[in-house]
């Protein structure tokens, strides 16, 4: 869920910084600081998860807390819910939906165990309500990236 949706705040910055001899990056979240890197069978250090691990983590956390919220106020006997999630590239010819045959595309898969005393009514509406919060909604819609230079060190001729 995003502090913004819930609160009213406004979204948080969210600082990367790294130095160009490796993969590992420092992230700071307001007071939360993150550590993120590459696996070192790619040329990582392992210090952290990975940029993907990230995302789908990101997708995983949104999609719990938007379920559990939803039953909270329904008052619905959920107890606890675990996110198992995986994001692979697959050959778009493995794509029904795809438009391009010869390209790659994303696919994340995303297990959602419900733990509760809950009807197969109220599973199945979880399960609807899972795909629903806010990150599966963006990662599934167009996004606007807008990506530019700033300051900046010394240059070079």
């Amino acid at each position: 869920m995003n502090q913004q949706a819930t609160t009213g705040a406004e979204p948080r910055e969210v600082v990367v910084h790294g130095r160009a001899s490796g993969f590992a990056q420092e992230i700071a979240v307001g007071r939360h600081h993150l550590v993120a890197d590459e696996p070192a069978v790619v040329g990582g250090t392992d210090t952290g998860p990975g940029p993907y691990d990230l995302l789908i983590a990101a997708l995983g956390a949104c999609t719990s807390m938007t379920v559990s919220l939803y039953a909270r106020r329904k008052r619905w006997p959920l107890e606890a819910v675990t996110v198992n999630l995986r994001h692979a590239k697959i050959h778009a010819a493995d794509c029904e939906d795809c438009e391009k045959k010869d390209s790659r595309i994303d696919r994340i898969e995303c297990d959602v165990e419900l733990q509760g005393a809950l009807s197969d009514e109220q599973r199945e509406r979880l399960l609807a309500i899972a795909n629903q919060c806010p990150v599966h909604r963006t990662l599934t819609s167009r996004v606007d990236i807008r990506t530019r230079l700033v300051g900046g060190g010394a240059r070079t001729a």
